[in-house]
């Protein structure tokens, strides 16, 4: 059986205090689970921290520059819910260059994996939302700078609206942008994805994976996508400190399964970040976020 390509790298876990709002713990069990699980037999792929030139196709230079050098103004640092530090820095460079890897591994092997990323309410000019640099916003464009596709679909499947992303992409044609949410939830704010799929509170596994055959077919002939960037976010499940929607395990492995499936049949790579997932339980958390993994192994 064919390896699939999972990248790693230990600074994914900025070492906050467990009773931080944000679940960073959840990045190394994570990584534990699937080296105790045998799910990377052949180890993990590390990438090298972006660079400054990579950050800065996404992101404004002021605002790179003020991440580098830890002076983000307090008020970006409160839209994002914590201090940028070293720590921070460090973490938010690495995770991105963690994407950029993955989507390059995508297009060698047709499938590959980040154990981070998914930063989608990073915009422009600053952070917000937990994310520091919109991870996706900087592979694709790095990967159309380099000429090495010209044509990108995000398939955005974490709970929040990916407002960040539609933003930094607005008015760019090669780029689509499709955001499956719950309707209610954080952003308050929602700018235009170039397709938008908002569902009620309380949305069940049938519900939810009923609106993927639309999703997926419209992206198709719309995008017509050279590369998939997959955020699966589990904050959609049913435990979720800050979902609104009701997805089970189950539902989860379902939906990347479609996801994955429908793109890998038409011999489209498929770059998978594993977004949002917000719980006290870092030990079920951390599981369900191996569910990507663990389908996506199914596909190589």
């Amino acid at each position: 059986m064919a390896l699939l390509p999972i990248v790693h790298h230990p600074a994914f876990d900025a070492l906050f205090d467990s009773r931080h709002r944000f679940p960073m713990e959840k990045f190394s069990r994570l990584a534990r689970i699937l080296v105790e699980d045998g799910l990377v037999p052949g180890g993990f792929v590390v990438p090298e921290p972006a660079s400054a030139t990579s950050l800065g196709l996404a992101h404004s230079e002021a605002y790179v520059d003020a991440v580098l050098t830890r002076q983000v103004s307090p008020e970006i640092e409160k839209a994002i819910g914590f201090a940028v530090d070293e720590r921070v820095a460090l973490r938010s460079r690495s995770a991105t260059g963690g994407t950029v890897l993955a989507a390059r591994l995508a297009l060698a092997t047709g499938l590959a994996c980040n154990t981070a990323g998914g930063s989608h309410h990073a915009h422009r000019d600053g952070g917000a939302g937990f994310s520091v640099f919109n991870d996706v916003a900087v592979a694709a464009h790095v990967l159309l700078a380099e000429r090495l596709v010209s044509r990108v679909l995000v398939f955005d499947c974490d709970v929040h609206q990916g407002d960040g992303t539609a933003r930094i992409f607005a008015g760019e044609t090669r780029v689509f942008t499709l955001s499956i949410h719950a309707a209610k939830n954080y952003p308050d704010v929602k700018p235009p994805s170039d397709l938008d799929i908002p569902l009620p509170d309380g949305t069940r596994d049938a519900a939810y994976l009923a609106v993927l055959p639309f999703a997926l077919e419209t992206a198709l002939e719309r995008a017509r996508p050279e590369i998939v960037f997959y955020n699966a976010g589990v904050d959609p499940h049913e435990d979720d400190r800050l979902g609104r929607l009701a997805l089970s395990d189950s539902g989860l492995a379902e939906r990347d399964r479609q996801v994955i499936g429908f793109f890998r049949d038409r011999a489209i790579p498929v770059a998978a970040v594993i977004g949002g997932g917000y719980s006290r339980d870092i030990e079920a958390l951390a599981r369900r976020h191996t569910i990507l993994h663990r389908v996506a192994r199914e596909f190589v």
